[in-house]
């Protein structure tokens, strides 16, 4: 005998289980952030403090000048660590939320793949087309699922080599900067 109500209920404990994953991977993430901002702000702070007593140790114009480059300088550089830091955070849970996707996707096609079984067993004769539809609904949606997973991974690619390409410039003019002050 065909029992809908206890592949409902599996299928409503799947995702119960999701969406413990999903809360567990944002409050995760949550920290992570948290905890690069407060080491921010604390570096942040170190930084006004050093810099202000810098400030007043200074005699001249020329040492406030240069002064002035190097406070900028450690504020770039701060301002790089920092991005790069979000950044990073950004792609480790982008990674965790598209694999949790895909995971969920899949405990869904099988279910629903058990259940389009399971219910074409008890289906009344003559019912097979409707049958045969809702499983090419179901393979459509699969294959829809499987082509946007790809593209959203080929522009996640992309992005994350601009990102790279755009911190390594950064880093690049930096570090020219840099050396044009000392030379």
């Amino acid at each position: 005998m065909y029992h809908a109500t206890e592949q409902v209920a599996e299928i409503n404990k799947a995702n119960v289980a999701q969406a413990a994953k999903l809360a567990a991977l944002v409050m995760e993430n949550a920290e992570k952030l948290a905890k690069v901002n407060l080491l921010t702000a604390k570096s942040a702070l170190a930084q006004g403090i050093e810099g202000a007593q810098a400030v007043a140790a200074v005699k001249d114009a020329q040492q406030l000048f240069t002064l002035n480059a190097t406070l900028a300088e450690a504020g770039v550089q701060a301002a790089m660590v920092y991005s790069q830091n979000l950044y990073q955070i950004a792609t480790e849970a982008q990674a965790q939320f598209a694999k949790l996707v895909e995971e969920s996707h899949a405990t869904y096609t099988k279910g629903a793949t058990a259940w389009v079984d399971q219910a074409s067993k008890s289906a009344p004769a003559g019912s097979e087309a409707a049958v045969n539809a809702f499983r090419q609904g179901l393979a459509a949606s699969s294959a829809a699922f499987g082509q946007f997973n790809q593209a959203s991974k080929q522009v996640v690619s992309l992005a994350d080599a601009s990102v790279r390409a755009a911190a390594a410039n950064a880093s690049k003019v930096v570090a020219t900067t840099k050396g044009r002050k000392s030379a």
